[in-house]
Protein backbone atom coordinates (compact mmCIF):
# COMPACT_ATOMS: atom_id res chain seq x y z
CA UNK A 1 0.00 0.00 0.00
CA UNK A 2 1.13 3.39 -0.97
CA UNK A 3 1.23 5.18 2.40
CA UNK A 4 2.14 1.72 4.77
CA UNK A 5 2.75 4.10 7.41
CA UNK A 6 -1.17 5.04 7.68
CA UNK A 7 -1.67 1.18 8.03
CA UNK A 8 1.03 0.93 11.06
CA UNK A 9 0.61 4.21 12.43
CA UNK A 10 -2.92 3.75 13.71
CA UNK A 11 -2.70 -0.07 14.46
CA UNK A 12 0.44 -0.43 16.02
CA UNK A 13 0.85 -3.86 15.53
CA UNK A 14 -2.47 -4.41 16.10
CA UNK A 15 -3.44 -5.64 12.53
CA UNK A 16 -4.36 -9.02 10.83
CA UNK A 17 -2.20 -11.93 11.56
CA UNK A 18 0.64 -12.13 9.71
CA UNK A 19 2.48 -15.36 8.65
CA UNK A 20 0.11 -17.59 6.05
CA UNK A 21 -1.33 -20.12 8.26
CA UNK A 22 -4.01 -21.71 8.70
CA UNK A 23 -6.10 -21.24 11.60
CA UNK A 24 -6.20 -24.23 14.18
CA UNK A 25 -6.56 -26.36 10.74
CA UNK A 26 -7.72 -29.82 11.80
CA UNK A 27 -8.98 -32.64 9.91
CA UNK A 28 -12.38 -34.40 9.74
CA UNK A 29 -14.30 -31.65 11.00
CA UNK A 30 -17.21 -29.73 8.27
CA UNK A 31 -18.06 -26.25 8.60
CA UNK A 32 -21.38 -25.85 10.36
CA UNK A 33 -24.90 -25.42 8.13
CA UNK A 34 -25.71 -22.10 6.47
CA UNK A 35 -21.85 -20.65 7.51
CA UNK A 36 -21.52 -17.42 8.58
CA UNK A 37 -18.57 -15.78 10.05
CA UNK A 38 -18.85 -12.33 11.93
CA UNK A 39 -15.50 -9.83 11.49
CA UNK A 40 -14.22 -6.90 13.01
CA UNK A 41 -12.63 -4.37 10.93
CA UNK A 42 -10.83 -1.56 13.03
CA UNK A 43 -11.91 1.19 10.05
CA UNK A 44 -14.01 1.61 7.37
CA UNK A 45 -12.45 1.13 3.88
CA UNK A 46 -11.68 4.36 2.59
CA UNK A 47 -12.37 2.90 -0.86
CA UNK A 48 -12.42 -0.64 -2.39
CA UNK A 49 -11.69 -0.09 -5.90
CA UNK A 50 -8.29 -2.03 -6.31
CA UNK A 51 -6.55 1.18 -8.12
CA UNK A 52 -7.46 3.70 -5.09
CA UNK A 53 -7.74 2.02 -1.28
CA UNK A 54 -4.25 2.61 0.72
CA UNK A 55 -5.52 0.84 3.88
CA UNK A 56 -5.10 -2.32 5.17
CA UNK A 57 -9.21 -2.59 5.99
CA UNK A 58 -9.37 -2.04 2.17
CA UNK A 59 -6.86 -4.49 1.26
CA UNK A 60 -8.78 -6.88 3.57
CA UNK A 61 -11.87 -6.52 1.72
CA UNK A 62 -11.03 -6.30 -1.70
CA UNK A 63 -8.94 -9.78 -1.22
CA UNK A 64 -12.39 -11.40 -0.69
CA UNK A 65 -13.67 -9.70 -3.77
CA UNK A 66 -11.04 -9.83 -6.29
CA UNK A 67 -8.29 -11.92 -7.28
CA UNK A 68 -5.45 -10.86 -9.26
CA UNK A 69 -2.87 -12.81 -11.40
CA UNK A 70 -1.15 -14.47 -8.39
CA UNK A 71 -1.84 -14.95 -5.09
CA UNK A 72 0.67 -15.95 -2.20
CA UNK A 73 0.89 -19.09 -0.75
CA UNK A 74 2.03 -20.75 2.75
CA UNK A 75 5.32 -19.94 2.54
CA UNK A 76 4.60 -16.08 0.96
CA UNK A 77 5.41 -17.35 -2.65
CA UNK A 78 3.18 -16.20 -5.32
CA UNK A 79 1.19 -19.48 -7.01
CA UNK A 80 -1.52 -18.99 -9.94
CA UNK A 81 -4.60 -17.67 -9.25
CA UNK A 82 -6.50 -15.73 -12.17
CA UNK A 83 -3.21 -16.78 -14.29
CA UNK A 84 -3.15 -20.39 -15.16
CA UNK A 85 0.63 -20.20 -16.24
CA UNK A 86 3.15 -17.77 -17.11
CA UNK A 87 6.14 -17.19 -19.08
CA UNK A 88 9.23 -15.59 -18.28
CA UNK A 89 12.01 -14.43 -20.96
CA UNK A 90 16.30 -14.79 -19.88
CA UNK A 91 16.80 -11.04 -19.52
CA UNK A 92 13.93 -11.29 -16.59
CA UNK A 93 12.18 -7.81 -18.93
CA UNK A 94 8.89 -9.85 -20.18
CA UNK A 95 6.55 -11.87 -18.99
CA UNK A 96 3.34 -13.81 -20.77
CA UNK A 97 0.66 -14.31 -18.42
CA UNK A 98 -2.37 -16.66 -19.73
CA UNK A 99 -5.46 -16.57 -17.71
CA UNK A 100 -7.72 -19.28 -16.72
CA UNK A 101 -10.00 -21.02 -18.70
CA UNK A 102 -13.74 -20.06 -17.60
CA UNK A 103 -12.85 -16.96 -15.60
CA UNK A 104 -16.05 -15.08 -14.85
CA UNK A 105 -16.61 -11.27 -13.10
CA UNK A 106 -19.45 -11.86 -10.61
CA UNK A 107 -22.42 -10.42 -12.92
CA UNK A 108 -21.31 -13.53 -15.10
CA UNK A 109 -19.52 -11.66 -17.76
CA UNK A 110 -15.88 -13.24 -18.57
CA UNK A 111 -12.90 -11.53 -17.20
CA UNK A 112 -10.40 -10.97 -20.30
CA UNK A 113 -7.11 -9.97 -20.52
CA UNK A 114 -8.22 -6.15 -21.43
CA UNK A 115 -10.23 -6.37 -17.85
CA UNK A 116 -6.29 -6.56 -16.50
CA UNK A 117 -4.62 -3.71 -19.25
CA UNK A 118 -7.13 -1.52 -18.32
CA UNK A 119 -7.02 -1.75 -14.52
CA UNK A 120 -3.51 -0.97 -14.89
CA UNK A 121 -3.07 1.42 -17.32
CA UNK A 122 -6.28 3.53 -15.34
CA UNK A 123 -4.14 2.93 -11.98
CA UNK A 124 -1.34 4.46 -13.97
CA UNK A 125 -3.63 7.38 -15.87
CA UNK A 126 -2.75 11.00 -14.50
CA UNK A 127 -6.23 11.87 -14.72
CA UNK A 128 -6.96 9.49 -11.68
CA UNK A 129 -4.34 10.16 -9.52
CA UNK A 130 -4.18 6.58 -8.07
CA UNK A 131 -2.06 6.35 -4.86
CA UNK A 132 -0.81 3.32 -5.75
CA UNK A 133 0.42 4.27 -9.53
CA UNK A 134 4.05 4.16 -8.39
CA UNK A 135 3.83 0.53 -7.35
CA UNK A 136 2.97 0.20 -11.41
CA UNK A 137 6.36 2.18 -12.24
CA UNK A 138 7.81 -1.47 -12.88
CA UNK A 139 6.08 -1.28 -16.24
CA UNK A 140 7.92 0.05 -18.72
CA UNK A 141 7.12 3.93 -19.33
CA UNK A 142 4.76 2.84 -16.17
CA UNK A 143 6.49 6.42 -14.12
CA UNK A 144 6.32 8.00 -17.56
CA UNK A 145 2.83 7.81 -18.26
CA UNK A 146 1.52 8.63 -14.94
CA UNK A 147 3.65 11.66 -14.86
CA UNK A 148 2.81 12.74 -18.57
CA UNK A 149 5.67 12.07 -20.50
CA UNK A 150 4.31 8.95 -22.51
CA UNK A 151 0.81 7.92 -23.47
CA UNK A 152 -0.85 5.02 -22.46
CA UNK A 153 -0.12 3.25 -25.61
CA UNK A 154 3.44 3.18 -24.69
CA UNK A 155 2.78 1.48 -20.87
CA UNK A 156 4.48 -1.82 -21.12
CA UNK A 157 0.80 -4.39 -20.90
CA UNK A 158 -1.08 -5.55 -23.74
CA UNK A 159 -3.88 -7.70 -24.19
CA UNK A 160 -2.19 -10.20 -27.29
CA UNK A 161 -6.11 -11.58 -27.08
CA UNK A 162 -8.89 -12.35 -24.60
CA UNK A 163 -6.41 -15.38 -22.68
CA UNK A 164 -2.96 -13.89 -22.73
CA UNK A 165 -1.76 -10.79 -21.52
CA UNK A 166 2.22 -9.32 -22.58
CA UNK A 167 4.15 -7.35 -20.22
CA UNK A 168 7.50 -5.20 -20.44
CA UNK A 169 9.25 -4.22 -17.59
CA UNK A 170 11.31 -1.00 -17.46
CA UNK A 171 13.75 -3.31 -15.62
CA UNK A 172 14.50 -6.91 -14.03
CA UNK A 173 11.89 -6.78 -11.23
CA UNK A 174 12.74 -10.11 -9.06
CA UNK A 175 9.76 -9.98 -7.02
CA UNK A 176 7.15 -8.91 -9.83
CA UNK A 177 5.23 -12.18 -9.65
CA UNK A 178 4.68 -11.38 -5.87
CA UNK A 179 3.19 -7.76 -6.90
CA UNK A 180 0.85 -8.97 -9.03
CA UNK A 181 -1.18 -10.63 -5.88
CA UNK A 182 -1.36 -6.90 -4.47
CA UNK A 183 -4.48 -4.54 -5.19
CA UNK A 184 -3.27 -2.22 -7.37
CA UNK A 185 -2.72 -5.14 -9.92
CA UNK A 186 -6.22 -6.81 -9.66
CA UNK A 187 -8.25 -6.46 -12.85
CA UNK A 188 -11.71 -3.79 -12.91
CA UNK A 189 -14.57 -4.36 -14.78
CA UNK A 190 -14.27 -1.65 -18.02
CA UNK A 191 -17.93 -1.36 -18.73
CA UNK A 192 -18.91 -0.93 -15.50
CA UNK A 193 -16.32 1.17 -14.57
CA UNK A 194 -17.24 3.57 -17.32
CA UNK A 195 -20.42 3.91 -16.60
CA UNK A 196 -20.14 5.05 -12.85
CA UNK A 197 -17.16 6.83 -11.04
CA UNK A 198 -18.85 5.61 -8.22
CA UNK A 199 -18.77 1.78 -9.14
CA UNK A 200 -17.36 1.08 -6.11
CA UNK A 201 -19.32 2.63 -3.65
CA UNK A 202 -22.19 0.29 -3.47
CA UNK A 203 -23.11 -3.42 -3.96
CA UNK A 204 -25.11 -3.14 -6.73
CA UNK A 205 -22.33 -1.74 -8.74
CA UNK A 206 -19.25 -3.41 -7.18
CA UNK A 207 -18.40 -5.84 -9.90
CA UNK A 208 -15.33 -8.11 -8.57
CA UNK A 209 -13.85 -11.72 -9.43
CA UNK A 210 -13.20 -12.92 -5.92
CA UNK A 211 -14.78 -15.60 -3.97
CA UNK A 212 -17.04 -13.43 -2.61
CA UNK A 213 -19.52 -10.53 -4.16
CA UNK A 214 -20.39 -7.36 -2.00
CA UNK A 215 -24.39 -7.53 -0.82
CA UNK A 216 -24.73 -4.71 1.58
CA UNK A 217 -22.70 -1.74 2.84
CA UNK A 218 -23.98 0.25 5.30
CA UNK A 219 -21.63 3.29 5.72
CA UNK A 220 -19.97 3.06 9.35
CA UNK A 221 -21.81 0.18 10.33
CA UNK A 222 -21.15 -2.74 8.25
CA UNK A 223 -20.70 -4.90 5.50
CA UNK A 224 -21.66 -8.47 4.18
CA UNK A 225 -20.14 -10.17 1.58
CA UNK A 226 -21.85 -13.56 0.40
CA UNK A 227 -20.06 -15.92 -1.84
CA UNK A 228 -19.73 -15.79 -5.62
CA UNK A 229 -21.41 -18.31 -7.37
CA UNK A 230 -19.53 -17.35 -10.54
CA UNK A 231 -15.95 -17.79 -8.76
CA UNK A 232 -13.64 -20.35 -10.98
CA UNK A 233 -12.84 -21.94 -7.58
CA UNK A 234 -16.33 -21.80 -6.10
CA UNK A 235 -16.40 -25.42 -4.92
CA UNK A 236 -13.71 -24.47 -2.23
CA UNK A 237 -15.78 -21.22 -0.93
CA UNK A 238 -16.85 -23.00 2.51
CA UNK A 239 -19.20 -19.68 4.01
CA UNK A 240 -21.95 -18.55 2.49
CA UNK A 241 -21.73 -15.07 4.22
CA UNK A 242 -19.06 -12.92 5.77
CA UNK A 243 -20.03 -10.06 8.42
CA UNK A 244 -18.03 -7.66 8.37
CA UNK A 245 -18.38 -5.28 11.80
CA UNK A 246 -16.67 -1.57 11.08
CA UNK A 247 -15.34 -0.80 13.94
CA UNK A 248 -12.85 2.19 14.93
CA UNK A 249 -13.07 1.64 18.93
CA UNK A 250 -10.94 -1.29 19.80
CA UNK A 251 -12.84 -1.57 23.49
CA UNK A 252 -16.23 -1.72 21.56
CA UNK A 253 -14.18 -4.71 19.38
CA UNK A 254 -13.47 -6.35 22.09
CA UNK A 255 -17.01 -6.24 24.33
CA UNK A 256 -18.19 -7.82 20.99
CA UNK A 257 -16.25 -10.61 21.10
CA UNK A 258 -16.67 -11.46 24.98
CA UNK A 259 -20.25 -11.58 24.33
CA UNK A 260 -20.25 -14.15 21.60
CA UNK A 261 -21.20 -11.06 18.87
CA UNK A 262 -18.00 -11.51 16.81
CA UNK A 263 -16.02 -14.34 15.52
CA UNK A 264 -12.62 -12.73 14.65
CA UNK A 265 -11.28 -9.33 15.34
CA UNK A 266 -8.07 -7.19 14.28
CA UNK A 267 -7.94 -4.32 17.02
CA UNK A 268 -7.44 -4.80 20.30
CA UNK A 269 -7.00 -2.61 23.32
CA UNK A 270 -3.07 -2.99 24.24
CA UNK A 271 -3.34 -3.18 27.98
CA UNK A 272 -5.56 -6.16 27.18
CA UNK A 273 -3.28 -8.48 25.08
CA UNK A 274 -1.57 -10.46 27.85
CA UNK A 275 -5.22 -11.25 29.68
CA UNK A 276 -6.58 -12.92 26.12
CA UNK A 277 -3.24 -14.60 24.99
CA UNK A 278 -3.35 -16.44 28.59
CA UNK A 279 -7.17 -16.77 28.57
CA UNK A 280 -6.65 -17.99 24.42
CA UNK A 281 -8.47 -16.06 22.80
CA UNK A 282 -5.53 -14.41 20.60
CA UNK A 283 -2.94 -15.86 18.78
CA UNK A 284 0.17 -13.56 18.12
CA UNK A 285 2.34 -13.66 14.77
CA UNK A 286 4.69 -11.66 13.03
CA UNK A 287 3.80 -9.28 10.83
CA UNK A 288 6.12 -7.74 7.83
CA UNK A 289 6.76 -4.14 9.68
CA UNK A 290 9.00 -2.50 11.42
CA UNK A 291 8.32 0.58 13.99
CA UNK A 292 11.38 3.31 13.49
CA UNK A 293 12.61 6.77 14.38
CA UNK A 294 13.23 8.95 11.65
CA UNK A 295 16.47 11.75 12.06
CA UNK A 296 15.73 14.63 9.52
CA UNK A 297 19.52 14.48 8.67
CA UNK A 298 19.82 18.14 6.69
CA UNK A 299 18.71 19.94 9.73
CA UNK A 300 20.98 20.59 13.34
CA UNK A 301 21.36 19.01 15.43
CA UNK A 302 20.52 15.51 13.58
CA UNK A 303 22.41 16.97 10.27
CA UNK A 304 25.86 15.48 12.63
CA UNK A 305 25.63 11.35 12.71
CA UNK A 306 27.33 10.87 15.43
CA UNK A 307 24.43 12.89 17.05
CA UNK A 308 22.13 10.05 15.68
CA UNK A 309 24.02 7.32 16.32
CA UNK A 310 24.18 8.01 19.76
CA UNK A 311 20.27 8.68 20.32
CA UNK A 312 19.78 5.27 18.33
CA UNK A 313 22.09 3.68 20.93
CA UNK A 314 20.31 5.08 23.79
CA UNK A 315 17.29 2.76 23.04
CA UNK A 316 16.36 0.09 25.38
CA UNK A 317 14.33 -1.86 23.09
CA UNK A 318 13.92 -4.51 24.89
CA UNK A 319 12.00 -2.84 27.26
CA UNK A 320 9.97 -0.95 25.27
CA UNK A 321 8.77 -4.38 23.55
CA UNK A 322 8.84 -7.10 26.24
CA UNK A 323 7.57 -4.66 29.68
CA UNK A 324 5.74 -1.78 27.90
CA UNK A 325 3.99 -3.21 25.11
CA UNK A 326 4.02 -6.96 25.42
CA UNK A 327 2.23 -8.00 22.12
CA UNK A 328 5.46 -10.29 21.16
CA UNK A 329 6.77 -7.47 18.91
CA UNK A 330 10.76 -8.36 18.98
CA UNK A 331 13.50 -5.58 19.35
CA UNK A 332 14.90 -4.40 15.91
CA UNK A 333 18.69 -4.56 15.66
CA UNK A 334 18.62 -3.91 12.08
CA UNK A 335 15.37 -2.41 9.74
CA UNK A 336 14.42 -5.12 6.91
CA UNK A 337 11.92 -7.40 9.31
CA UNK A 338 12.18 -11.17 9.82
CA UNK A 339 9.90 -13.30 7.24
CA UNK A 340 11.43 -12.56 4.00
CA UNK A 341 13.86 -15.43 1.99
CA UNK A 342 17.31 -14.61 1.31
CA UNK A 343 18.65 -15.96 -1.93
CA UNK A 344 17.83 -19.49 -1.13
CA UNK A 345 14.14 -19.61 -0.02
CA UNK A 346 14.88 -21.68 3.51
CA UNK A 347 17.11 -18.71 4.33
CA UNK A 348 15.95 -15.18 5.98
CA UNK A 349 17.16 -12.14 4.90
CA UNK A 350 17.25 -10.72 8.65
CA UNK A 351 19.32 -13.86 10.12
CA UNK A 352 21.06 -14.09 7.26
CA UNK A 353 21.92 -10.39 7.88
CA UNK A 354 22.01 -10.71 11.41
CA UNK A 355 22.10 -7.83 13.86
CA UNK A 356 23.60 -4.35 12.37
CA UNK A 357 23.20 -2.40 15.74
CA UNK A 358 23.51 -2.92 19.42
CA UNK A 359 20.53 -2.72 21.57
CA UNK A 360 20.83 0.23 25.21
CA UNK A 361 24.79 0.29 24.65
CA UNK A 362 25.09 3.34 26.68
CA UNK A 363 28.50 3.61 27.31
CA UNK A 364 28.76 4.02 23.09
CA UNK A 365 26.13 6.49 23.11
CA UNK A 366 27.34 9.13 25.35
CA UNK A 367 31.12 8.70 23.77
CA UNK A 368 29.26 9.62 20.50
CA UNK A 369 27.34 12.17 21.78
CA UNK A 370 30.73 14.02 23.87
CA UNK A 371 32.27 13.63 20.05
CA UNK A 372 29.60 15.14 18.78
CA UNK A 373 30.27 18.08 21.46
CA UNK A 374 27.45 17.72 23.87
CA UNK A 375 29.51 15.29 26.48
CA UNK A 376 26.44 14.11 29.20
CA UNK A 377 24.10 16.48 27.10
CA UNK A 378 25.77 19.89 27.79
CA UNK A 379 25.16 22.60 25.30
CA UNK A 380 22.32 20.07 23.23
CA UNK A 381 19.57 22.47 21.76
CA UNK A 382 16.00 22.16 22.26
CA UNK A 383 14.51 19.37 20.01
CA UNK A 384 11.26 17.73 19.39
CA UNK A 385 9.62 14.13 19.02
CA UNK A 386 7.22 14.02 16.80
CA UNK A 387 4.28 11.08 16.32
CA UNK A 388 0.58 10.74 14.71
CA UNK A 389 -1.60 10.50 17.73
CA UNK A 390 -2.32 7.33 19.43
CA UNK A 391 -2.72 6.11 22.40
CA UNK A 392 -0.10 3.25 21.88
CA UNK A 393 2.27 5.85 19.95
CA UNK A 394 1.94 8.25 23.61
CA UNK A 395 2.81 5.46 25.11
CA UNK A 396 6.06 4.99 23.23
CA UNK A 397 6.72 8.40 22.77
CA UNK A 398 7.49 8.56 26.55
CA UNK A 399 9.55 5.82 26.73
CA UNK A 400 11.83 7.05 24.48
CA UNK A 401 12.02 10.56 25.62
CA UNK A 402 12.81 9.36 29.36
CA UNK A 403 15.51 6.76 27.90
CA UNK A 404 16.91 9.63 25.93
CA UNK A 405 16.92 11.92 29.02
CA UNK A 406 18.25 9.47 31.63
CA UNK A 407 20.83 7.91 29.08
CA UNK A 408 22.25 11.10 27.28
CA UNK A 409 21.34 13.82 29.57
CA UNK A 410 19.12 15.46 26.69
CA UNK A 411 15.75 16.92 27.22
CA UNK A 412 13.53 16.11 24.33
CA UNK A 413 9.80 17.72 23.89
CA UNK A 414 7.30 15.54 22.63
CA UNK A 415 4.08 16.80 19.64
CA UNK A 416 1.49 14.74 18.22
CA UNK A 417 -0.74 15.65 15.21
CA UNK A 418 -3.54 13.88 13.60
CA UNK A 419 -3.02 12.17 10.81
CA UNK A 420 -3.06 14.26 8.09
CA UNK A 421 -0.97 17.01 9.22
CA UNK A 422 1.45 14.63 10.55
CA UNK A 423 2.26 13.07 7.13
CA UNK A 424 2.37 16.76 5.59
CA UNK A 425 5.29 17.65 8.07
CA UNK A 426 6.92 13.99 7.31
CA UNK A 427 5.87 14.72 3.69
CA UNK A 428 7.83 18.09 3.76
CA UNK A 429 10.28 17.09 6.19
CA UNK A 430 9.17 19.56 8.90
CA UNK A 431 10.79 17.59 12.01
CA UNK A 432 13.43 16.90 13.72
CA UNK A 433 13.07 13.31 15.23
CA UNK A 434 9.79 11.27 14.48
CA UNK A 435 7.85 8.10 14.88
CA UNK A 436 7.49 6.12 11.41
CA UNK A 437 6.76 2.61 10.68
CA UNK A 438 6.81 0.88 7.53
CA UNK A 439 4.73 -2.66 6.22
CA UNK A 440 5.92 -4.40 3.66
CA UNK A 441 3.73 -4.13 0.07
CA UNK A 442 5.31 -7.51 -0.91
CA UNK A 443 7.33 -10.15 0.22
CA UNK A 444 10.91 -8.87 -0.71
CA UNK A 445 13.41 -6.70 1.28
CA UNK A 446 13.20 -4.00 -1.63
CA UNK A 447 9.95 -2.71 -0.40
CA UNK A 448 11.88 -1.53 2.81
CA UNK A 449 15.19 -0.62 1.26
CA UNK A 450 13.93 1.44 -1.83
CA UNK A 451 12.59 3.96 1.17
CA UNK A 452 15.81 6.23 1.29
CA UNK A 453 16.65 6.68 -2.30
CA UNK A 454 17.24 10.30 -2.84
CA UNK A 455 14.37 12.09 -3.34
CA UNK A 456 12.44 9.13 -3.06
CA UNK A 457 8.34 9.83 -2.06
CA UNK A 458 8.49 8.17 0.79
CA UNK A 459 12.47 9.55 2.48
CA UNK A 460 10.86 11.15 5.22
CA UNK A 461 14.09 12.15 6.59
CA UNK A 462 15.68 13.42 3.37
CA UNK A 463 18.50 11.17 2.79
CA UNK A 464 20.88 11.68 -0.38
CA UNK A 465 23.71 8.96 -0.12
CA UNK A 466 24.93 8.19 -3.90
CA UNK A 467 26.36 5.33 -2.86
CA UNK A 468 23.44 3.65 -1.11
CA UNK A 469 21.27 4.90 -4.41
CA UNK A 470 23.89 2.75 -6.60
CA UNK A 471 23.59 -0.29 -4.34
CA UNK A 472 19.61 -0.06 -4.65
CA UNK A 473 19.74 0.54 -8.57
CA UNK A 474 22.10 -2.75 -8.78
CA UNK A 475 19.97 -5.01 -6.92
CA UNK A 476 16.97 -3.72 -8.83
CA UNK A 477 18.59 -4.65 -12.08
CA UNK A 478 19.92 -8.16 -10.71
CA UNK A 479 19.30 -11.42 -11.86
CA UNK A 480 21.55 -13.24 -9.86
CA UNK A 481 19.54 -14.05 -6.92
CA UNK A 482 23.00 -14.48 -4.67
CA UNK A 483 24.23 -11.25 -5.63
CA UNK A 484 21.27 -9.20 -5.21
CA UNK A 485 20.61 -10.52 -1.96
CA UNK A 486 24.27 -9.38 -1.04
CA UNK A 487 23.83 -6.16 -2.50
CA UNK A 488 20.61 -5.57 -0.49
CA UNK A 489 22.65 -6.32 2.46
CA UNK A 490 25.21 -3.81 1.90
CA UNK A 491 23.29 -1.54 1.20
CA UNK A 492 21.24 -2.15 4.84
CA UNK A 493 24.28 -1.78 6.29
CA UNK A 494 24.89 1.52 4.86
CA UNK A 495 21.73 2.55 6.23
CA UNK A 496 22.09 1.50 9.93
CA UNK A 497 25.42 2.80 10.16
CA UNK A 498 24.81 6.38 9.04
CA UNK A 499 21.70 5.91 11.62
CA UNK A 500 19.40 7.58 9.37
CA UNK A 501 16.77 5.71 11.17
CA UNK A 502 16.46 4.15 14.66
CA UNK A 503 14.62 0.74 14.07
CA UNK A 504 12.52 0.33 17.81
CA UNK A 505 10.94 -2.88 16.85
CA UNK A 506 9.64 -5.35 14.50
CA UNK A 507 5.80 -5.47 14.97
CA UNK A 508 3.65 -8.44 15.73
CA UNK A 509 -0.22 -8.81 14.90
CA UNK A 510 -2.62 -9.96 17.80
CA UNK A 511 -6.11 -11.25 16.66
CA UNK A 512 -9.04 -12.16 18.57
CA UNK A 513 -10.11 -15.10 16.69
CA UNK A 514 -12.43 -18.00 18.18
CA UNK A 515 -11.70 -21.34 18.31
CA UNK A 516 -14.32 -22.62 16.17
CA UNK A 517 -12.58 -20.66 12.98
CA UNK A 518 -10.95 -23.06 10.82
CA UNK A 519 -9.71 -22.18 7.54
CA UNK A 520 -8.55 -18.54 7.12
CA UNK A 521 -5.25 -18.29 5.19
CA UNK A 522 -3.56 -14.39 6.23
CA UNK A 523 -0.80 -13.56 4.12
CA UNK A 524 2.33 -11.76 5.96
CA UNK A 525 1.21 -8.45 4.56
CA UNK A 526 -1.17 -8.63 6.94
CA UNK A 527 -4.17 -9.62 4.67
CA UNK A 528 -7.04 -12.10 5.28
CA UNK A 529 -8.07 -14.59 2.93
CA UNK A 530 -11.55 -15.57 3.73
CA UNK A 531 -11.81 -18.31 0.63
CA UNK A 532 -12.04 -21.07 2.77
CA UNK A 533 -12.72 -19.85 6.29
CA UNK A 534 -15.52 -21.62 7.76
CA UNK A 535 -17.04 -22.13 11.73
CA UNK A 536 -16.23 -25.62 12.32
CA UNK A 537 -19.35 -27.59 13.94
Amino acid sequence: MQKNRFIVLIFIGLLFVAIFAMAGCTTGNKPAAGNHIRLALSAEPESIDPRMSTSLSGSAVEAQLFEGLTTLDANNRPVAAAAERWQISPDGRKITFVLRAGLKWSNGEPVTAQDFEYAWKTGLSPELASPNAYMLYCLKNGEAYATKKATAEQVGVRAKDEKTLEVELERPTAYFLSLTAFHAFYPIHKKTVQANEKWANQPQTMIGNGPFKLSAWVKSSRMELVKNEHYWDAAKVKSAKIELFLLDNSSTALAMFDSGQLDMGDSIPPTEVPRLVKEGKVSIHPFLGTFYVSFNVTKPPFDNAKVRQAFALAINRQAIAETLLRGGQVPALAFVPPGLADAKPDEDFRTKGGALLKDHDVDTARKLLAEAGYKDGAGFPSVTYLYNTSESNKMVAEALQEMWRKNLGVQVALSNQEWKVYWDSLDKHQFQLARESWSGDYPDPMTFLDLFVSGGSNNSPDYRNPAYDRLIETAQNALDPAARMNTLHQAEKILIDDAVIAPVFFQTNPVMIRSQVKGVLRSILGVPYLKEAYLEK
